[in-house]
């Protein structure tokens, strides 16, 4: 099973015909995800070819040559047309947020964007409209989604792990890579990146109850970094309600105090949002965290093995 993402997902992407949407749209074509259409206004009636090459665990699966992809108008055209489900959004920050509320609004069950930049105004407005509406929204400023065999939807490289037993959650799009590349001979149920802004859609404690639901989900790595106390929180929920093992890493050890470091949301202020605080959070109810994420992995190994 997996959380949020299957092979039955349909997809529209907003931003299509632009440079990074035609981009990652092929390479989610050629991970087989089921992309329905693309979003543009100005070029709605169009279709736009991708030459596909499948690659990944099951790349026998994936429909190799020319794939023709219309443009909608509207996502609510989109979506009335083709069933979607899905919208990943790949539109610059000045329009993304108006990108976001007009999927909220057409009926999308689940909102995957992209775009880094956003301002944070713009992200408290659409993610409080996501959560009054029902709707799922994954990021901003995050890779995305990836249900490993089945469907990616996002920049995840989908090539790099296969379906397995772990649940992954991180704020870090590097971080998660890495994390899927050495657990690869193990594998992934979903892995989720949910991104390193100050406001984001869906949190670590979203995904690990998700998780915590699958019963083909064994074990959770859970990636977090300094600033806020999201891990902080998500140390109290696991410790409440959790039966399935998490293991974690948080990445900014050796940060400075005060330093934004890579993402908005990664400052720290005083003892507050530090990782070795967020580390001694996690610990103290029984979870497990490496100090590097190589160590991370190699915990998930060995509790895996022992269970």
């Amino acid at each position: 099973m997996s959380i949020f993402l299957t092979a039955n997902s349909r997809v529209l992407v907003q931003g299509m015909t632009g440079s990074e949407g035609a981009k990652h749209t092929a390479r989610m074509l050629s991970a087989g995800t089921a992309i329905v259409g693309g979003v543009n206004p100005r070029k709605a009636g169009t279709t736009v070819t991708f030459d596909i090459q499948g690659y990944g665990p099951r790349a026998d699966a994936v429909v190799t040559g020319p794939v023709d992809i219309p443009v909608f108008g509207t996502v609510a055209e989109g979506l009335e047309v083709t069933g979607a489900d899905v919208s990943v959004v790949f539109v610059p920050p000045r329009f993304a947020k108006d990108a976001v509320l007009e999927a909220i609004e057409a009926g999308i069950g689940t909102v995957v964007v992209i775009t880094e930049g956003i301002p944070v105004a713009d992200s408290v407005e659409f993610v409080t409209r996501a959560l009054k509406r029902g709707t799922r929204l994954i990021g901003p400023n995050c890779p995305g989604i990836i249900t490993p065999g089945e469907s990616n939807v996002g920049i995840t490289p989908a090539d790099i792990t296969g379906p397995g037993r772990i649940g992954l959650v991180s704020k870090s799009g590097t971080l998660t890579y890495q994390m899927m590349f050495e657990l690869r001979d193990i594998g992934f149920t979903t892995a989720i990146g949910i991104g390193g802004d100050p406001v984001v859609g869906t949190t670590h404690i979203d995904a690990l109850r998700a998780f915590e639901e699958d019963p083909d989900t064994d074990l959770v790595v859970m990636i977090g970094e300094i600033g806020g106390d999201a891990e902080e929180r998500a140390a109290e929920w696991i410790a409440e309600n959790m039966s399935t093992p998490v293991v974690a890493y948080v990445a900014g050890f050796t940060a400075p105090e005060g330093k934004t470091m890579g993402h908005a949301g990664a400052i720290v202020s005083g003892s507050s949002g530090t990782a070795v605080a967020k580390a001694e959070a996690l610990e103290r109810v029984g979870v497990k965290v490496g100090r590097t994420p190589s160590e991370a992995a190699e915990l998930a190994r060995e509790t895996l093995h022992s269970l």
